[in-house]
């Protein structure tokens, strides 16, 4: 079974009408579900939203502080100006970050097998702040809720969003039990500006994260292809216990501000190859969130394909 997280407390994550990370995010993808037929193939959840010592698993407590008081003032910034609060973001956070674990609980407990949160990997975001539109990383949440609430240990984190996951990567780049693959834009041209190949972890954890910056303007599926055999690779020889997919949807051609020129044929190869991966080495544990994503089209089409590929 595959379950997908659908409501009006999860579309509530967003900076606006007109803003690219948009409220109208999520029924854009919905809708497109809705005409193929796929949300007849699953279980579709109702959002959950997080408490605060939940949200504690991975930020700071002086944080979730800050993010409380700016959610009841309804003005500011969470970061220097990339991520402004608005009156419920904290609650809105709350429920991005609810859903994914409650997601993983699902799939722990055996209720479902696969999971899809659409507004979902919130990758920019730190322990202690908000960044590039993420007021929270419910990634790095989901982390350490599996570790806390499941004992899991051993943790791959895949990333095909077209921004590189700075706040996974950094705050676990010497943990040794995370293992991070990231396919992104070359930093030299894309916020956050890190994320190259040479970044491969530190201490304990060296070689156990990799980075694969793929150089604009326009690549091409062929060339996703090319860095996905060494993912491939990679999470073969590391045997997580759990899978998690970050499938942003900024990395297709036409999303306005980002320069890459994949299919969502990528996204469906990525998501496919990791049910497999999944299926052979954690029980089929896999959890996907839907990342960036800024053209509405884009973000319909490319969503479908991961969901249609978590289904198969």
């Amino acid at each position: 079974m595959v379950t997908v997280y659908y409501g009006e407390a999860l579309a509530a994550y967003g900076f606006g009408e007109g803003h690219p990370f948009g409220p109208d995010r999520l029924d854009a993808f919905w809708n497109a579900a809705k005409q193929s037929g796929l949300d007849r193939k699953l279980e579709v959840a109702p959002p959950v939203i997080a408490n605060r010592e939940e949200l504690e698993y991975f930020h700071t407590q002086t944080y979730i502080e800050k993010l409380i008081r700016l959610s009841a003032k309804g003005s500011g910034t969470l970061d220097c100006g990339d991520t402004p609060a608005y009156p419920g973001i904290y609650e809105s956070a709350s429920v991005v970050a609810g859903c994914v674990l409650d997601g993983a609980r699902r799939i722990m407990s055996g209720k479902t097998d696969r999971v899809f949160v659409p507004i979902a990997g919130l990758h920019h975001a730190r322990r202690d702040t908000a960044a590039g539109f993420c007021a929270i990383n419910d990634i790095g949440i989901l982390i350490e809720g599996l570790r806390k609430e499941h004992g899991i240990k051993r943790i791959a984190y895949v990333d095909i969003d077209a921004h590189h996951g700075d706040g996974v990567f950094y705050e676990y780049e010497d943990d040794p039990d995370i293992y991070i693959a990231d396919i992104h834009e070359d930093g030299n041209y894309l916020y956050p500006g890190t994320g190259f190949s040479s970044e491969t972890g530190t201490g304990k954890a060296k070689g156990r994260k990799l980075n694969l910056p793929l150089t604009p303007p326009n690549v091409q599926d062929r060339d996703f292809y090319k860095a996905w055999n060494r993912i491939e690779a990679f999470l073969t020889k590391v045997r997580p216990e759990f899978f998690i997919l970050q499938a942003g949807a900024d990395s297709i051609f036409g999303d306005p501000i980002t320069h890459m020129g994949l299919t969502p044929d990528a996204h469906s190869h990525a998501t496919r190859q990791l049910c497999r991966l999944a299926d052979e080495h954690c029980q089929g544990r896999l959890l996907v969130t839907g990342g960036g994503g800024y053209n509405r089209d884009n973000i319909a089409k490319t969503w479908c394909a991961v969901l249609e590929a978590l289904i198969d």
